[in-house]
């Protein structure tokens, strides 16, 4: 009995859940059909050493984490970036990481940089990647809606909006701390060009990037910390759960809404809540 259109929409729906974002063959497999087990791999024999004649064989190695001189010319290059156009320009051009080469696109910012509030995430996604645009995926358009709900809206200029890496991660992974570490000089400098009045960090990386430290996000998030950025002293910030997580752990909503009354009483003109 073949399943009925709700029950593959609601087993597509799961997957998507689990973060399933891509097909990696043409056709879905037909696993109803027994396969007879593969054959044992033969056991490798040892490369023959080069002679007259020998064809050499390219071996593909990992990308290698950034090193001490990728990590001096990032922060030379953010340091001599004197507005936001020259340090997307700056990143753009940076080629001390690999994620330059697997991502389509550069996400940099949106919103409006003068509206005095900063927001700061992870990294893009399939949909940032593709679009070139910070959160403008499922996460996104949540995080759009939440804000609405205290009276903040992107496109009105309500604040703006950027990530810790530039980049997408190959697959969304993690960012690893070198990757973190190799772009925290872009991030703290656009800070100091944008000079907002407050920050929002969401989630666990950017919360751990800035505020230097290695809690959870549980324990950071829900009162106002102070980032120390190079030209322009300190910032008030805010740490508080990524969307991403929510749609993922929907009974963390409730935490999520207290951060943004305390960011609403803040904005309106109360003093930071530690």
């Amino acid at each position: 009995m073949e399943p009925d259109r709700a029950s593959l929409l609601a087993a597509l729906a799961l997957q998507l859940d689990w973060g399933a974002e891509e097909a990696l063959e043409e056709a879905p497999p037909d696993r109803s059909v027994r396969r007879a087990p593969a054959a044992p791999e033969p056991p490798q024999r040892a490369m023959p050493a080069a002679g007259p004649g020998t064809r050499p064989v390219a071996v593909r190695t990992p990308a290698a984490a950034p090193g001490p001189a990728a990590a001096s010319r990032a922060a030379e290059a953010a340091a001599a970036a004197g507005t936001l156009d020259a340090l997307r320009d700056a990143i753009a051009a940076f080629d001390g990481s690999a994620l330059r080469e697997t991502a389509t696109n550069l996400v940099f910012s949106d919103g409006d940089p003068a509206s005095g509030l900063l927001l700061i995430g992870e990294a893009p996604g399939a949909e940032e990647d593709r679009l070139g645009r910070p959160f403008v995926g499922q996460s996104g358009q949540l995080l759009d809606r939440m804000l609405a709900s205290i009276g903040l809206s992107r496109e009105a200029g309500g604040f703006a909006i950027t990530n810790i890496l530039p980049w997408r991660p190959p697959g969304n992974r993690t960012p690893t701390d070198a990757e973190i570490a190799l772009f925290l000089p872009f991030v703290l400098r656009h800070i100091a060009l944008v000079r907002p009045r407050h920050v929002v960090l969401l989630g666990a990386t950017a919360a751990r990037a800035l505020l230097r430290t290695k809690e959870g996000i549980t324990r950071l998030r829900g009162r106002w910390h102070r980032i120390k950025v190079e030209g322009l002293g300190e910032a008030p910030a805010l740490a508080t759960l990524h969307p991403a997580y929510l749609l993922r752990t929907p009974a963390a909503k409730r935490d999520a809404w207290a951060d943004l009354l305390m960011l609403r009483r803040t904005l309106d003109g109360a003093p930071p809540e530690s």
